[in-house]
């Protein structure tokens, strides 16, 4: 067992810091405040950069590296904003990693290649208005007829929704009843009866876009099945663990980048004569806070860790994600506590990250959800919520 990370994992880690801090802050505050997401430009710098598909397989245009590494890249860009990492979360722990271990490979060729090159961008669509934490209760319907897919039905809270090139929908294959009737189809954004809601306005996440998307009798190709009903919602299912671990890591990012910027602040803030680091009360906050950062960035690579080059466990994914959630508001709103009125004031940042942060306790599984999840895999069986 080896907490350090290896020379390559570092000069990766060093490579995405600079580069994010150097690059992405202003484009940050300009996607901030006209909530707009990141322009195709930079994402073609991020695909240079080999920032897209850090984890997918080489033959479709990945660095071919682990998840482990995904992750680290990721925590560098969330400590400048969640709406500049958002690109590469999609592409590394979101909804192409289940296309890269469950779609066709005519599929996987046509779409994956193209997200790594910063031409597309994938996002994944899953609640309804009437299904969130209860994802079983899909009605959005797809059926086989001949050699097309038949889509219909209504989604919600799609992160990246009408903006994104192509979406990873899950919906009811068959009349089964629960999840053994549900899987999940690519449908391409100029796709015919697709269509999209007005762009939600959110607490945080400008620069994120999301918007309710509509299917009316929706018309795609056969081989643009990710997974279908046999056993399709287990595997989307062990993908999203993985994508766990990318929300948590968006929250440890905010976290870890809060502490930076405070411990910098507190050194450079002077009251009553002296530095405010001085005074122990503030160094106490310090301590705790790093405490919390250093835990949750534990459990979300240990995750990754024990999952090598698969999905992470249930457990330990549900675990990471949620004292992530939890810690990262407590660690983003001491540091707006420490910053005073300086934390408070839109031109600081600080009050961003703490609208930020709040998002990534609901998205993915709430922060109640992810422990019904571990006490489940504590005692070796689903709970029937119904």
């Amino acid at each position: 067992m080896d907490f350090s990370l290896n020379q390559q994992q570092i000069e990766l880690q060093r490579v995405a810091r600079e580069f994010a801090q150097k690059e992405m802050t202003s484009v940050a505050l300009e996607m901030e405040e006209k909530n707009i997401p990141l322009p195709k430009d930079w994402l073609k710098k991020y695909a240079e950069m080999g920032f897209l598909g850090i984890n997918v397989d080489k033959k479709y245009g990945g660095l071919g590296l682990s998840n482990l590494e995904a992750l680290l890249v990721i925590e560098e860009f969330a400590k400048v904003s969640s709406a500049v990492a958002f690109p590469i979360f999609e592409s590394c722990v979101g909804p192409v990693k289940a296309i890269e271990h469950f779609a066709n490979e005519d599929l996987k060729i046509r779409v994956i290649p193209e997200v790594c090159k910063g031409n597309i961008i994938i996002a994944v669509s899953m609640s309804e208005p009437n299904a969130g934490s209860a994802l079983t209760d899909l009605t959005t319907k797809a059926e086989i007829q001949g050699d097309k897919i038949i889509i219909n039905g209504t989604k919600r809270w799609c992160s990246g929704g009408g903006h994104s090139e192509g979406y990873v929908v899950y919906c009811k294959m068959s009349e089964a009843p629960g999840a053994k009737g549900i899987g999940a189809v690519y449908v391409e954004k100029d796709s015919k009866g697709l269509s999209f809601g007005q762009q939600e306005n959110l607490m945080g996440w400008n620069g994120v876009p999301s918007a309710d998307i509509f299917l009316d009798s929706v018309e795609v190709p056969k081989e643009n099945m990710v997974v279908d009903a046999d056993g399709g919602f287990k595997k989307l299912m062990e993908a999203f663990d993985l994508e766990r671990c990318g929300n948590a890591t968006m929250c440890l990012g905010q976290a870890s980048g809060a502490l930076e910027q405070v411990l910098k602040y507190v050194q450079e803030r002077e009251q009553f004569g002296k530095p405010i680091v001085e005074f122990q009360a503030v160094q106490m906050k310090l301590a705790e806070m790093a405490m919390k950062v250093e835990a949750a960035r534990l459990l979300i690579h240990r995750a990754a860790h024990n999952a090598e080059e698969g999905f992470p466990s249930i457990f330990e994914s549900s675990v990471g994600k949620c004292f992530s959630n939890e810690t990262a508001r407590e660690v983003v709103a001491s540091a707006m506590q420490l910053m005073g009125g300086y934390g408070f004031n839109k031109e600081y940042t600080m009050e961003r990250r703490y609208r930020d942060v709040w998002g990534w306790g609901i998205a993915g599984g709430t922060i109640d959800i992810q422990k019904i999840n571990i006490a489940s895999a504590m005692v070796g069986r689903r709970f029937n919520q119904r």
